[in-house]
């Protein structure tokens, strides 16, 4: 088993520790990574893509090796996988085969164990509901070594606390996944322009019959075209080829110099790219990864915030408040001249019942920030809005969140401790976010 000292960080190269990287290549040798008493505490890490500190602690176990399992019976679509494999290399066995991950979140290289400890969400939530709500049942190994089985009937507590749990209450070693049937690779999609924030909200509205929706934002434009942009709309296709679309990727070599990103290059970004997707608006067929994963086509597009790093604020306003409370939050970024390239707006279906899994009926906008002093006290003020209105921060984007800002907006958070209590007593998994919002600090 390879272990080494190395730096490490989230998608967002912020914050950094330095660990000791583990990359045990089986379940025999994760087992006996967990009895060495070396490592007291742990944390599993996939693709590396959270954005924040949810996968960083002093001792990472890379979760890369676990990939001995792969079963696909092609007559039900029930897929029993690996939890190291990507959604990429799960999505080129399959939709050759005429099938189709129920739901994508915004890139395709997260691991398999990453999208359950997230639970992720993606473009149809609205209709279809998190990642976790289409599993049958996970594989897990608890912190003593002992694998255990859990689904929604069997050990319901703890696959709840699992899914959406931040690898918290044990290692994720497989999973029972039903696919979707396709019978193309390709998706139609529509581009709607919308003049303001309301006419974005009024066009997901109108279209939430569409199986995929999400919407741009310009989040600098102010006055009546506060909140202009782009809606977009997609179904799967039922004619054409069944293949794995994947395309060519260009890269960025390097950190790119800070003093680059500011108030005015976003602006100009930002009215250039509404206006390019104004002129672009109509139906499109499209590959399902340029429809899906249009930022995988570059690779490390992260480094175009800089060497500081960048930060992903995602939070879920619930309901009628989601309208108020997205307006008043833009106006107060629109007033610290803090723009971001990335802003999405999505509409969100009921929450499912996990302690700790994200979503609410209502709306949720991700912000992407440059890293810079004057940032922090901004995303203070909008953590008070955003509890405000009854929301609260996805977990996976999270890398500065407060304890009582997490526990305001998790009231279930009790619950899942009292199920991790009893499966890690001793609470060997645990991460430097898991600490810094008081899941597993000194204190318990």
């Amino acid at each position: 088993m390879n272990q080494n000292r190395t730096m490490l960080h989230g998608w967002g190269r912020y914050p950094r520790v330095e660990a000791r990287l583990s990359a045990p290549a089986n379940v025999e040798e994760l087992r006996s990574l967990l009895r060495d008493d070396t490592a007291a505490s742990c944390i599993v890490r996939g693709s590396g893509l959270s954005y924040g500190d949810s996968s960083l602690a002093a001792d990472v176990i890379g979760g890369s090796g676990l990939r001995q399992t792969w079963k696909l019976d092609g007559e039900t679509g029930l897929l029993r996988v690996a939890a190291g494999f990507s959604l990429r290399e799960i999505l080129g066995e399959i939709v050759a085969k005429g099938w189709f991950l129920p739901v994508l979140p915004g890139t395709s290289l997260v691991s398999l164990g990453g999208a359950i400890a997230a639970d992720a969400h993606g473009k149809n939530h609205h209709r279809d509901g998190s990642f976790c709500e289409h599993l049958g049942e996970l594989r897990i190994m608890l912190a003593n070594g002992e694998v255990v089985t859990c689904s929604p009937v069997e050990r319901p507590e703890l696959f709840r606390a699992s899914c959406g749990g931040m690898g918290l209450t044990g290692i994720i070693l497989e999973a029972e996944l039903q696919l979707a049937r396709i019978s193309s690779a390709y998706m139609l999609s529509a581009s709607l322009p919308a003049a303001n924030l309301g006419q974005c909200f009024d066009l997901l509205e109108e279209h939430g019959g569409a199986q995929y929706s999400v919407a741009w934002l310009d989040c600098l434009a102010r006055g009546t075209s506060m909140g202009r942009g782009a809606v977009f709309l997609a179904e799967h296709a039922t004619d054409g080829e069944l293949h794995y679309c994947n395309r060519n990727t260009m890269g960025v070599p390097f950190a790119m110099p800070g003093m680059l990103l500011n108030r005015h290059s976003l602006a100009w970004f930002n009215a250039i790219y509404f206006h390019w997707r104004r002129i672009r608006a109509g139906n499109k067929r499209l590959g399902h990864d340029a429809c899906f994963f249009p930022l995988d086509g570059i690779r490390n597009w992260n480094l175009l915030y800089g060497r500081a790093g960048f930060l992903q604020y995602q939070f879920v306003l619930p309901g009628d408040a989601a309208r108020e409370g997205i307006r008043l939050i833009l106006e107060r970024v629109i007033d610290a001249g803090k723009g971001s390239f990335l802003s999405v707006l999505k509409k969100m279906g009921p929450a499912n019942g996990n302690p700790l899994s994200f979503p609410l009926s209502g709306y949720t906008l991700a912000l992407d920030f440059k890293r810079e002093a004057s940032l922090f006290p901004l995303l203070d003020d909008l953590d008070a809005m955003v509890l405000d209105h009854g929301g609260r921060i996805y977990l996976a984007k999270d890398a500065r969140m407060s304890e009582s800002v997490f526990r305001k907006g998790y009231p279930d958070w009790e619950r899942f401790l009292e199920i991790k209590r009893r499966v890690d007593p001793e609470f060997r998994f645990r991460s430097a976010q898991s600490d810094r919002i008081g899941l597993t600090g000194a204190a318990q």
